[in-house]
């Protein structure tokens, strides 16, 4: 006779073998649920286009270009975010990895390969139509899954589903409009559309929300995390490299890498101090804390994008001071620290004083641009000591409990 804890344990997720299944929603308690290989491919592919993001607006703000700069990351950053953001949310709820399934992804995947590809001539010349097209394939392929996903399900979930299904389209409509008509145009249809592809899953979930994963979801931000600050280390590893090869200004570079290292590390462990999926309970938790990460991979990715800059400007390399060169590492890095506070931080966090680390940190770190040259270096130190003050803390609250 089987034992009541052998009774007790949780049943592993049923594969169907087949090579087509019944797109059906996975189960939301459904117990040691992690990302998949094609999620992780998933996100490695999708980073190539964010470090063509970075790279583009590094040599922007090097060039003292920040309004086309800024404008041309953060329209090509939100094209990348969102439909990362999509692919995450339904899959968390509809993943049956079937064949259809895998090859509507990997189709997807060349989406943003394509929009990758026309990064550099959004930045350059303001060209919109290779952009367009990426993320377009990428979100009508987004269409199909929904499409398979309402003609599994029954009652108010095909209607959800429906409803998305239809609403991405329409966007979609919308942005190769756009590029039918005259340039003078776009500053009022690009907000219009944007906001109109944030609308569609809060009007597609405003009587039913899909079953997504708590846990898998937190997990898939903190993998996208992981990914971006990564590639702010490698863009960073990079910038440093070359210009030793120069042999120019090695005790200024030397000052950058360690102060790129200490932010780095620092936004890691801000990131990650404490889980966040037991704040997932619902809709209301979930749309404000998924929409505010296009504030946190931004700043993410941005940090690495002032780390090259702060580099270029070492070997004097930029057309801008050093004070605006530090500037571009300590603003994203203060912004991050900002929102990383309010989405995770502030819910887990008990006593004043531990909720006042995280931001006060950010108002130090954008005080060290004052410092010049040595100020990625001094923001560095004041993010270590954050994260000093905050196991302090934390150990403290532990033995007091």
């Amino acid at each position: 006779m089987a034992s009541d804890s052998a009774a007790a344990a949780p049943r592993p997720h049923y594969v169907d073998p087949r090579p087509v299944r019944r797109m059906v929603p996975r189960d939301r308690d459904e117990p040691h649920r992690v990302a998949t290989p094609l999620e992780l491919f998933f996100d490695l592919c999708f980073v190539v286009a964010v470090g063509q993001a970075g790279r583009e607006l590094a040599h922007a703000l090097a060039a003292g270009h920040y309004g086309d700069g800024l404008r041309g990351f953060v329209l090509s950053f939100f094209a990348i975010w969102w439909a990362w953001m999509n692919f995450t949310w339904f899959a968390s709820a509809y993943d049956c990895d079937d064949v259809p399934y895998r090859v509507t992804t990997l189709v997807q995947i060349a989406g943003v390969l394509i929009l990758a590809a026309g990064v550099p001539r959004l930045f350059a010349t303001h060209d919109l139509a290779l952009p367009i097209t990426g993320y377009v394939v990428m979100r009508l392929a987004m269409v199909t899954q929904w499409l398979r996903a309402a003609a599994s399900e029954q009652g108010e979930a095909r209607r959800v589903a429906l409803r998305y299904a239809v609403g991405i389209t329409l966007c979609q409509v919308g942005w190769v409009v756009m590029l039918l008509l005259p340039d003078a145009a776009r500053p009022v249809i690009i907000p219009v559309g944007a906001l109109c592809e944030l609308a569609v899953p809060v009007v597609a979930e405003l009587r039913t929300q899909t079953a997504w994963h708590p846990h898998h979801i937190a997990e898939r931000y903190g993998l996208f995390t992981l990914i971006v600050l990564g590639e702010t280390v490698s863009a960073a590893t990079v910038a440093v490299q070359s210009a030793v090869d120069e042999h120019e200004g090695l005790g200024r570079l030397l000052l950058v890498a360690v102060g790129g290292l200490l932010i780095c590390f620092a936004a890691w462990w801000i990131y990650f101090a404490r889980p966040v999926h037991g704040h997932l309970r619902s809709n209301r938790q979930a749309f404000a804390w998924g929409y505010g990460h296009y504030v946190v991979f931004a700043s993410a990715a941005a940090i690495g994008t002032g780390l090259e800059v702060a580099v270029e400007s070492a070997v004097h390399k930029t057309e801008i001071s050093e004070t605006a060169a530090t500037a571009t590492v300590t603003v994203p890095t203060a912004v991050y620290l900002l929102t990383v506070w309010y989405l995770h931080s502030r819910h887990t966090k008990r006593g004043l004083l531990a909720q006042a680390v995280a931001p006060t940190t950010a108002v130090l770190v954008l005080a060290c641009t004052a410092f010049g040259g040595s100020g990625v270096l001094a923001a560095g130190l004041v993010c270590a000591l954050m994260v000093v003050v905050g196991v302090v803390l934390h150990s403290r609250e532990t033995a007091a409990a």
